[in-house]
């Protein structure tokens, strides 16, 4: 149990604006602060949370109490697991009457394992040789806390040395199970980087693989501790000179954060194998900074940049685009002693507003009416999302990157969304709703192929070409991603979807034959009976069947 006088130090020792403010964004509103409600959906804000009393509540819905009641309630943990997140959160030790706590035992073994990992990078040489190789230095190796992870048989040993139950070690994401039940370790031979909350707690492990493994990087499974859609790799290093300096700069990897770093950049820091989210907002609003996107210059580079920018400037964020040209990223530039030119490409950052702008034009082919017409409803959409000062002040620039009259954008400001659904609705929403999906989940991809042919897409069988190809960072894909009239579909919906896409296209096979004198009437018999009582009817019914096309019959 966890000792009464250590519940009682770790409340007197939080701020409830910290804690909350961990969730969701909260908006400075006279001697308190206010936010849309996350216990209920709300376009209001009535959910304020008073630093004086220490306590939230919400005038919606009456959700209520303080920071132990909320994180609770919004994580869905019992009282004592509450208590312990925020000592996690906080990096705050608490004590036990007797044994230990599912947190307490699961930051213990963190914080054992990272030890161990710094010192087997101290024997393995070839671990040292590769990081010298990137330019790293000690010093950085040694405040970053580097280490090396070996077999997974030596992880195993180590646990059990120490007599840690290998159940909380798999709690904290350190190992895993296999189908017949067996332990094994989640990272091996690989350098590792320790993550740690904003508050400087031990969380989880990002691995690096030093050779030709598929998965060049890999971090801890999600946790009770670990959520990589809040956390910011270096945060807990970067913060001070973030609120000093007014300036953060997000990255795209751990060596891209060291090195800068080591070369003086110390606002930056990096997501952890995901691109940024509205979960990360109220991490990088804390001291109100320009933010400035470090990222690589292939087309993977612009669609994460481009997204990021997008939500970072509807959210009220002030900042710029850098983008790496041929191939270099910032822990190469600093590697190779370009320090300089690198200050100079964060001073001259493109921004945010005018970026997104140029991004959204490019997806589309400015030469034709209707692309045109098209950009310009894109880029109105996102110019509406901003307010109407920015709109004002961005509207010159748009005009201009479209070859149009600023009047032409401000007559076109009441153009309401109806007429952007029935302009998608004129490019098959069903087929792009389709699209969009294999997008976000491209593990799907494969099991679409095996039911339809690609020139089923018709005008957008070259993107669906794109997306079998991997090629995502393409324009037309770009603007697919961003594009939030769409929807992406669940499983199930896919199969939906898919199943009238297909009912649709032997709707049109029936169509084109029945007129067509060239072929044989047993044989268009045949195709008509298998079509009307076969093939359609087990669709209808949401069996997925395969395409026939009949063109060789």
């Amino acid at each position: 149990m966890i000792d009464n006088e250590s519940i009682e130090s770790l409340k007197n020792s939080i701020d409830i604006v910290d804690v909350v403010g961990s969730f969701i964004e909260l908006k400075k509103a006279g001697a308190n602060y206010k936010a849309n409600c996350p216990f209920h959906g709300e376009k209001t804000a009535s959910f304020v949370v008073s630093p004086s009393k220490q306590i939230y509540h919400c005038f919606g819905c009456g959700a209520g109490g303080d920071s132990v009641k909320f994180v609770m309630e919004i994580e869905k943990l019992s009282y004592v697991e509450a208590i312990e997140k925020l000592a996690s959160m906080f990096n705050f030790s608490l004590r036990y009457t007797k044994g230990s706590g599912d947190f307490g035992e699961s930051k213990r073994v963190l914080e054992s394992i990272q030890k161990w990992y710094v010192k087997n990078l101290d024997s393995n040489e070839a671990a040292r040789k590769y990081l010298q190789n990137r330019g790293i230095s000690s010093s950085s190796i040694e405040s970053f806390e580097i280490g090396y992870v070996s077999s997974s048989q030596e992880v195993m040993h180590f646990l059990q040395s120490q007599l840690f139950p290998l159940p909380k070690a798999e709690e904290a994401g350190i190992i895993a199970r296999g189908e017949k039940g067996e332990y094994y370790a989640r990272l091996v031979e690989r350098i590792t980087f320790p993550i740690y909350s904003a508050n400087g707690a031990i969380i989880g492990f990002g691995g690096r693989t030093m050779g030709s493994h598929p998965a060049k990087y890999i971090n801890s499974p999600q946790t009770r501790l670990f959520n990589k859609s809040r956390i910011l790799y270096g945060y807990h290093k970067a913060k001070e000179s973030i609120y000093a300096h007014k300036k953060l700069i997000v990255c795209e990897g751990y060596l891209d954060v060291i090195m800068l770093h080591q070369a003086g950049f110390k606002e930056a820091v990096a997501t952890m194998g995901t691109a940024l989210t509205p979960e990360h907002l109220p991490l990088l609003r804390k001291g109100d900074p320009k933010i400035i996107l470090a990222y690589d210059g292939d087309k993977a580079g612009v669609a994460a940049a481009l997204k990021a920018a997008q939500m970072l400037s509807i959210s009220g964020f002030d900042g710029g685009v850098v983008l790496f040209p041929d191939g270099q990223d910032p822990a190469d530039m600093v590697a190779r002693g370009k320090s300089e030119a690198l200050a100079k490409l964060f001073r001259e950052a493109k921004p945010m507003i005018p970026f997104v702008i140029e991004m959204i034009a490019q997806g589309y082919n400015l030469s034709e009416p209707r692309e045109k017409e098209a950009a310009f409803m894109a880029i109105k959409g996102f110019l509406s999302s901003l307010s109407q000062i920015m709109q004002d002040a961005y509207m010159p620039i748009a005009s201009t990157v479209l070859g149009l009259a600023p009047s032409f954008f401000a007559k076109g400001a009441a153009i309401s969304r109806v007429r952007e659904t029935v302009t998608r609705h004129k490019e098959d929403i069903a087929q792009l709703s389709i699209l969009k999906t294999l997008l976000e989940k491209p593990f799907l991809i494969d099991d679409v192929l095996n039911v339809i042919d690609a020139g089923m897409f018709g005008q957008y069988q070259s993107m669906f070409e794109m997306l079998v190809r991997e090629e995502t960072g393409h324009p037309q894909l770009v603007r697919l991603s961003i594009d939030d009239t769409l929807q992406v579909l669940d499983e199930e919906e896919l199969k939906a979807n898919l199943c009238n896409f297909l009912i649709k296209q032997y709707d049109n096979i029936l169509k084109s034959i029945a007129n067509d004198n060239s072929i044989h009437f047993d044989t268009k018999s045949y195709i008509i009976r298998k079509i009307k009582a076969d093939i359609i009817p087990r669709l209808k019914k949401g069996e997925l069947v395969a395409y026939e096309s009949f063109s060789a019959i």
